[in-house]
């Protein structure tokens, strides 16, 4: 009797969970279809986005910090036109302070999110291979340095990289740390470029965005390798880390 009753127990559990993501899931959505969608359409028209923000005032700055918080949950939204989009439209100084806001307000409710509800809740978001790629941060003695210089690396993958940490049994406040130092970087370069743009210093912001995309693309490349280094130094067949 008692075992039917724990197996019962674990059933409701798994409901539980289900549902409460699936519940998360369908206010996301909504929040995207009704907040985020404009706002994206708009970022695509700068002028418009800048009207968009001084008609809205503090309330404005909100829905944009709200918007980059999303977009580290859901992670299919891009998150450097937000960072060049808050550039444009605030200036460099309280772009980057928005932006870096959202982003470790999002990266830290992530890891409290997976610590709460685990592998499925990861698995809503990401296949299975990308997770799999990085699990030699579970077991590194290095592990919450490595999860440092991967994120302060550009083009690495740092909204997959928040739902791995929260895989782990890293402390609240570790992460919270190493989202708020390792994500500035990348953001202040987008944010740059961004308010070249308002200032309508062409040249200035083609060079920005030259380095950065020459950065990226360097970073992802150091990325990947750290991936294969440790994956081999546990005696685990490379993965491709994407």
């Amino acid at each position: 009797m008692q075992k039917t009753k724990r197996q019962l127990s674990e059933k409701q559990k798994k409901a539980i969970s289900a549902g409460a993501i699936g519940l998360f899931l369908l206010f996301t959505a909504a929040i995207f279809w009704f907040v985020g969608r404009p706002m994206l359409h708009m970022l695509g028209q700068p002028e418009l986005f800048r009207d968009w923000v001084d008609g809205h005032g503090f309330w404005g700055r909100l829905a944009f910090i709200g918007m980059v918080v999303l977009q580290v949950f859901v992670a299919v939204i891009p998150g450097e036109p937000l960072e060049m989009a808050a550039g444009y439209a605030f200036g460099m100084a309280e772009g980057t302070l928005l932006c870096w806001t959202g982003a470790v307000l999002g990266s830290f409710l992530v890891f409290l999110f997976v610590r709460t509800w685990g592998m499925k809740a990861v698995e809503v978001f990401f296949p299975k291979e990308k997770i799999r790629s990085l699990r030699f941060l579970h077991r590194s003695p290095r592990r919450d340095a490595l999860f440092f210089l991967i994120f302060l690396i550009p083009g690495t993958p740092k909204d997959l990289l928040s739902y791995v940490a929260g895989l782990t049994d890293m402390k609240a406040g570790t992460w919270l740390l190493i989202s708020a130092v390792a994500r500035l970087p990348s953001i202040i370069t987008s944010t740059v470029g961004g308010d070249a743009l308002g200032v309508q210093n062409y040249w200035f912001a083609a060079i920005v965005f030259g380095v950065t995309l020459g950065l990226s693309g360097l970073g992802l490349l150091i990325y990947r390798r750290i991936c294969a280094a440790q994956q081999q130094k546990q005696g685990e067949t490379p993965d491709e880390c994407n």
